[in-house]
């Protein structure tokens, strides 16, 4: 019986190729979970169950009221990366991220428990992740919050070199009967301004356009405001957080909504709470408004309009209180170190 011949033609061989050639380095991702998760460890306590790593964070909720409402918020500190990248100041980031989503579950009533952060990078930098994780770290640590997790991606092909992007998602707790929604909010009640810190995370696109030649020539480094900070120390002056100052006034029956001041203004922000037909009547000169402020409106040339859409103005949150109450509540917010200002009521 005839052998059978195989006769295979051998083609070119084809060159190995390993993830770091296409951009992503697993050696660089592993010095980076290390550092973060350093940071992490030092918001640990014991309702912590699982140390960084696992697929899943654990947090025990303990004894809990039969009537106990998770609250979530998911953000992120936007274009303010960029400018903090551009002036070389990243340290505060992290603390912007935290902050900002304390304020938005605080504003339901809700206090925070834990935080998980996202970071996404074209080309990772350990030590750039590192500096973001002990930012959100001090953060999570001023305000009892555990960071129990989160994920840290390259993606060459999704950003550049050099870019990334920090965002997280907060969870917190309230009992029902104490949720903050708005429905209780009447005619007449009064807005107590809470005064910002600044920008706070919100019109950095904007800010980045009228400051285009400062930031180029690095001049806005240079510049001093009448206060004494420097132009880019004031813009990227962190996101304040309002916990300490309102968390004992949760439960005040007087305190009928809260508002957190971010995209889209005072107006917007406030009508989130305040329900329909009724309406929040802003005083805008009941406050100073800061010379930031002004600054950005007139070298910009930004329409007053405008201004009020996108920034702050120098409040970063408003309570919405009972008008008999509004004194105390004030006296209560002063006492905390808050700067409060009356800046309008509710109307028909």
């Amino acid at each position: 019986m005839p052998r059978l011949t195989l006769r295979v033609k051998m083609g070119k061989l084809r060159r190995m190729t390993d993830y770091a050639e296409s951009g992503v380095s697993l050696d660089r991702a592993a010095a980076a979970k290390a550092k973060i998760a350093s940071a992490a460890r030092s918001t640990f306590g014991p309702r912590v169950l699982a140390d960084i790593g696992h697929f899943g964070g654990f947090y025990a909720l303990g004894e809990v009221p039969a009537d106990a409402v998770l609250v979530a918020s998911a953000d992120g500190v936007g274009t303010k990366l960029l400018l903090g990248r551009q002036v070389g100041r990243l340290e505060g980031l992290g603390r912007d991220l935290v902050h900002h989503c304390i304020n938005d579950i605080l504003m339901c009533g809700a206090r925070p428990l834990f935080f998980l952060d996202y970071m996404a990078f074209g080309r990772l930098e350990p030590d750039v992740a590192a500096m973001l994780a002990e930012s959100l770290a001090v953060a999570c640590r001023e305000h009892g919050v555990a960071l129990i997790g989160g994920e840290t991606a390259e993606m060459p092909d999704l950003y550049r070199a050099g870019d990334f992007d920090l965002a997280g998602t907060i969870v917190g707790m309230v009992r029902r009967s104490h949720i903050i929604d708005g429905k209780r909010v009447r005619a007449g009640d009064m807005l107590l301004g809470l005064a910002s810190s600044g920008l706070h995370t919100n019109g950095y696109s904007l800010v980045r356009r009228v400051f285009a030649k400062e930031i180029e020539d690095r001049s806005i480094a240079r510049e001093i405001l009448a206060d004494g900070r420097m132009l880019s120390d004031a813009l990227l002056e962190t996101h304040r957080c309002y916990l300490l100052a309102l968390k004992d006034l949760l439960e005040h029956p007087g305190l009928h909504a809260l508002a957190h001041i971010t995209g889209g203004g005072i107006e917007e922000n406030t009508r989130r709470v305040v329900p329909k037909p009724l309406h929040p009547d802003v005083d805008w000169q009941s406050w100073p408004r800061p010379e930031l402020f002004r600054i950005i409106q007139k070298r910009g040339n930004v329409p007053e309009e405008e201004m009020r859409r996108v920034f702050n103005l120098g409040i970063g949150a408003i309570a919405v209180v009972a008008a008999d109450a509004a004194d105390e509540i004030k006296r209560h917010l002063t006492g905390k170190g808050e700067t409060a200002y009356r800046i309008g009521r509710v109307v028909e």
